[in-house]
């Protein structure tokens, strides 16, 4: 019994800074792939925990594979945004002010009662009552209510710069075209890899944010300015 108690603080403790190495995001709201090491991670724990034939080295070595491999993931997808899309896929709108987008919701092999069970989660009870709602990356809906005097966002902000990396479709989309986005970058002294995010309506402000220096907000028609 002693052997089984030793083990099992054992690999606690070496799975509790390993998952403190992968950082707050693995504890909260996970990717897939994030999911996916994580339940890998669960099992390998379990058996030389459990199994004292099993030496407690065949269960850690393979952990702190899986969190090498976690790591290397965790970088590819920071750095390059075709294997963050094909890893973690993108955010997709559901509900905009046309109203439910049925042709989404099936590309994600949801429901109209697993849309109307994330609604009330985030307090609407009716899709009346939503002005966008977007099925984020990790499986959340993200809701923007309809204001209460009546007025609505006929927009949203896209991201046009996330960490240094330019997202050409969203830029499509926004109908900003990149040499803008570049002019109005050098006229600040900054290059896309000094922003850490810059979002944008197509014809609504803008919110700029470089990495080493405050914030800025202003109209997209600067961009067509410059």
């Amino acid at each position: 019994m002693l052997t089984v108690f030793t083990r099992a603080i054992i690999i606690y403790v070496f799975l509790l800074i390993a998952m403190r190495l992968m950082g707050k995001k693995q504890l909260g709201e996970l990717q897939p792939f994030e999911f996916a090491i994580t339940l890998i991670v669960a099992e390998l724990a379990c058996i030389p925990m459990s199994d004292t034939q099993v030496p407690v080295l065949y269960g850690l070595v393979p952990i702190f594979t899986l969190f090498i491999i976690e790591f290397i993931f965790t970088k590819a997808v920071k750095h390059s945004l075709r294997i963050r899309k094909l890893v973690n896929g993108k955010p997709v709108i559901v509900i905009s002010p046309q109203g439910i987008d049925y042709k989404a919701i099936s590309s994600l092999d949801m429901t109209i009662s697993d849309l109307m069970e994330a609604l009330r989660g985030g307090g609407c009870f009716s899709p009346a009552e939503v002005q966008y709602a977007i099925a984020e990356t990790n499986g959340d809906i993200s809701i923007v209510p309809k204001s209460q005097n009546g007025s609505q966002r006929t927009q949203l902000p896209y991201t046009l710069i996330c960490e240094g990396k330019t997202m050409s479709e969203n830029a499509k989309k926004a109908d900003i075209d990149e040499s803008a986005i570049t002019r109005f970058l050098q006229n600040r002294g900054l290059k896309a890899k000094d922003v850490l995010l810059l979002t944008a309506e197509s014809s609504g402000d803008y919110y700029l944010q470089p990495i080493k220096s405050a914030c800025e907000t202003g109209s997209v028609k600067e961009f067509k300015d410059v």
